[in-house]
């Protein structure tokens, strides 16, 4: 298999040419798709060999969509990645690997988290699992503000080997995002919209399952539910081992920027009475 590769990037320099190298050899068609940046990002991806397509970023999913209309890729799957992720060589040569005539239409890729340099590994959250190699016409982005998903029609499968998100940013950064993404989450709540949603499934794929734990977390008590989540994330699942950068990641991501959605959404709650 030969996948076109479509990447996201916003000033991504630090990050871009690691995402770049990691999935040289792989396909000849890669795609930069750049919101607006104003360092090197650009200029890293012509060198490297890389389209590069531009569009004001919106959401995840606008752009992603925006993306798969419009790279005008080559070849009959394509492969998305953010421009902080990276495929193992593993990964690089299951994908390879893969046949190009198959029945199925997409698979599934795991993804563990890279925070301050050091890859998490317990806690429940790596790995991750991300629907982001299709065959083209059975993909589109979920048109969510936050957390959005790629959805797959037709017969879907796993990979085994992983994708790295590195998260280099600086913490004023990080923060900073979360609570936009906050702010995103919250209006996706209050709208309760489910057409082009990944919708929860107890017993359903991969996505579906973790959509189906998020409808349980949804319907917990306000400001109990990111307690309960970082002692579940921390203890029961030993987030603790991670060390200390697992110490801040589970706090910041599972405590803080939970209960600072609640209180948002009680802030919204109480404004309209």
């Amino acid at each position: 298999m030969r996948p076109s590769i479509i990447l996201l990037a916003f000033n991504s320099a630090d990050s871009l040419p690691a995402t770049l190298a990691s999935v040289d050899g792989l396909s000849d068609d890669v795609v930069v798709v750049d919101s607006g940046s104003t360092d090197d990002t650009v200029a890293l991806a012509e060198r490297a060999g890389a389209r590069v397509l531009h569009h004001p970023f919106k959401n995840y999913g606008d752009q992603r969509n925006w993306a798969i209309d419009n790279a005008s890729i080559r070849y009959a799957w394509q492969l998305h990645l953010d421009a902080d992720e990276r495929l193992t060589p593993e990964l690089r040569d299951e994908i390879a690997a893969l046949p190009e005539q198959t029945e199925l239409s997409g698979f599934y890729l795991p993804r563990l988290l890279q925070f301050m340099n050091r890859i998490l590994r317990h806690g429940g959250m790596s790995p991750t699992w991300h629907m982001r190699l299709f065959r083209n016409g059975a993909g589109r982005c979920e048109m969510r503000e936050y957390d959005q998903h790629f959805l797959c029609t037709g017969a879907t499968a796993q990979l085994r080997n992983v994708m790295i998100d590195d998260l280099r940013m600086p913490l004023t950064e990080w923060t900073a995002r979360h609570n936009r993404w906050a702010d995103a989450e919250v209006r996706e709540l209050m709208r309760g919209e489910n057409e082009g949603r990944i919708q929860g499934k107890a017993t359903g794929n991969v996505l579906e399952k973790k959509r189906y734990l998020r409808g349980l977390y949804n319907d917990a008590p306000y400001f109990v539910r990111p307690i309960c989540l970082f002692f579940y994330r921390y203890i029961v699942r030993a987030g603790f081992l991670d060390g200390m950068e697992g110490l801040i990641f589970y706090t910041l991501q599972t405590f803080w920027f939970r209960f600072l959605i609640d209180a948002k959404l009680y802030e919204a709650r109480k404004r309209l009475g």
